[in-house]
């Protein structure tokens, strides 16, 4: 596998979530699941941005190893997630990691871009897309970037409109809230 070496370089293996994320990942590949991991996972980010229990488990230094492994089984089980997700929640609860679940889904979602040949861009916007105007930006980012995009979309109302799209180091934003903040500067003098 490509992924572990060349593939993934040091960047996501130097950060401790890097090292959970291709964890997750070989088991995920060994087993042929990334397509089902990576379901399982866009599941656990939903439910983490809708719920503040859900999120609260997940950070709170209160929640004991055993009851944030008790909860995250039972959550794990109410959301329908595979084998493979539901026992890696439970590692990283019984190691305290469960604060490190965001960026691990982040660099996960990298590796699976990287291993399908794609780039990973994680785009923001202050609405939800629909699949017209998700093909559209795919589109557009396929021909700024040459290869294939994997798009990880979430809504941030903050930003008020327009988008704001992260390819590895590069940032396009294009929202309304820094339009304002770039005029009111230029205001100001």
């Amino acid at each position: 596998m490509e992924i572990s070496g060349g593939l993934a370089g040091g960047a996501i293996q130097a950060s401790l979530s890097g090292r959970y994320a291709l964890a997750l990942f070989e088991l995920a590949h060994d087993a042929k699941g990334i397509d089902t991991v990576e379901k399982s996972l866009t599941t656990v980010r939903d439910a983490l941005a809708e719920s503040d229990d859900f999120r609260t488990l997940t950070t709170s230094p209160l929640v004991s190893r055993s009851d944030a492994a008790k909860a995250m089984a039972a959550t794990a089980s109410a959301l329908g997630v595979d084998d493979t997700t539901r026992n890696f929640l439970g590692v990283l609860a019984e190691n305290r990691r469960l604060g490190q679940l965001p960026q691990i889904m982040r660099a996960f979602r990298q590796l699976v871009a990287r291993h399908r040949g794609e780039v990973a861009a994680e785009v923001t916007s202050a609405h939800p897309l629909d699949d017209g105007q998700v093909d559209q930006l795919k589109q557009q980012l396929r021909a700024r970037v040459g290869s294939d995009v994997s798009v990880d979309l979430s809504v941030d109302p903050a930003i008020l409109g327009g988008l704001v799209v992260r390819i590895g180091s590069h940032m396009i934003d294009s929202s309304i809230r820094t339009r304002l903040n770039a005029l009111a500067s230029a205001m100001k003098g």
